[in-house]
């Protein structure tokens, strides 16, 4: 009788949690005037998620969005305590300016609330550590999305230099990311009021797209931080940028390799591309696709191959999909893997760096 009895409980506790993890993991999103919240709403009809409420204040702009996605406005709460209160949320994604991050952790981790942010991870390193203690205290996964992170290309690259010597030791690291500038291209109003705001979101074109090269590059190497870090900035556009910077180029210096970030507002086109340089070869990925590897032989000759890569599988092909599935304990996240806290700290360390070698028109020495 006791053995009967012992079996059910085992059995009801299992059946508990596989009903628990097929359940969609309860999201709310915290803002909508960062425009990568469409990403989220076109993503929505995964199972894996679902949007329980959506923090905006300004009810303008959140009655555009409900219109376009054909949401209620009942959704639509003023705080993130009020949503809180009403939804009990599993987890947020922040859609505000790159300042609110903190706040966010700050309301979300004392209640066990998980939290994935947009690049950068945050407006400052003192931000970042104060987001950093919080998460780990409450044990929180505190994730940050980026483009780039789900480019094929990009885990082509890393697979073949993890697994194949083709090219040889890295020597050179380039990677370019930007566009035309946030005016130029027509950002909402709502966005460009604070993306061009050097408290709102710490910088102009050093943290919109700095970010990119030094979260890859920190990837890459395995979390090592570099030696050192050299800026310069630009202002180009002063009359679409007058607070901030516009053009950026940040130099890092590792042991046997250095590290380009070419960040801009001034590309004639948009880009996110990457070079890696071997002592035979390099790889290149051209886009989200497209990947080639040149391998040198003699003077200026090489072989050449051209791939157009597939998307990735799930939960390795969606921001949102891969939250839920690192919150339900389906899969783990690498140490620094591109979307990590250890990762992303590295980051703000090195954009940190950059901000100061730029303005202190100097290399800035990083202490172990």
């Amino acid at each position: 009788m006791k053995y009967n009895i012992i079996c059910f409980i085992l059995i009801s506790i299992i059946t508990t949690n596989i009903s628990c993890q097929n359940k969609p993991v309860k999201i709310g999103v915290v803002g909508l005037t960062h425009t990568h919240v469409h990403w989220i709403f076109n993503s929505n009809t995964n199972e894996e998620f679902e949007i329980v409420g959506i923090v905006e204040p300004n009810k303008e702009l959140a009655k555009r969005y409900a219109d376009q996605y054909q949401f209620s406005m009942e959704l639509v709460y003023d705080t993130l305590d009020e949503l809180i209160a009403s939804k009990q949320p599993l987890a947020v994604t922040a859609f505000g300016t790159v300042y609110d991050h903190l706040k966010i952790v700050e309301t979300c981790a004392p209640k066990g609330i998980h939290v994935m942010v947009e690049k950068p991870l945050a407006v400052s390193l003192d931000h970042a550590q104060r987001m950093n203690a919080l998460a780990n205290k409450h044990k929180i996964h505190l994730l940050t999305n980026y483009e780039t992170t789900w480019y094929p290309t990009n885990h082509k690259v890393y697979k073949t230099i993890k697994q194949d010597t083709v090219i040889g030791e890295l020597r050179k690291i380039i990677v370019r990311d930007g566009h035309k500038g946030p005016k130029k291209i027509g950002v909402d109003k709502e966005f460009l009021e604070w993306l061009t705001d050097p408290v709102l979101n710490g910088g102009g074109a050093i943290t919109d797209f700095g970010c990119y090269g030094a979260n890859l590059l920190t990837w890459i190497l395995d979390g090592k931080r570099p030696n050192s870090v050299t800026a310069i900035t630009m202002q180009q556009q002063p009359e679409n940028n007058p607070r901030v910077d516009d053009e950026a180029i940040i130099v890092l210096r590792y042991d046997n390799l250095i590290g380009i970030i070419q960040a801009s507002w001034n590309w004639p086109i948009g880009r996110k591309d990457m070079e890696v340089y071997g002592l035979k070869g390099v790889l290149y990925a051209d886009n989200r696709n497209d990947f080639r590897i040149r391998i040198g032989s003699g003077y200026d000759d090489f072989e050449e191959q051209s791939i157009t890569l597939k998307e990735r599988e799930k939960p390795y092909n969606d921001p949102f999909v891969y939250f839920s599935s690192v919150i339900k304990g389906e899969i783990d996240v690498p140490e620094y893997d591109l979307s990590s806290l250890k990762n992303n700290m590295v980051v703000m360390e090195i954009l940190d760096a950059a901000i100061k070698s730029a303005k202190l028109n100097k290399t800035i020495q990083l202490k172990e």
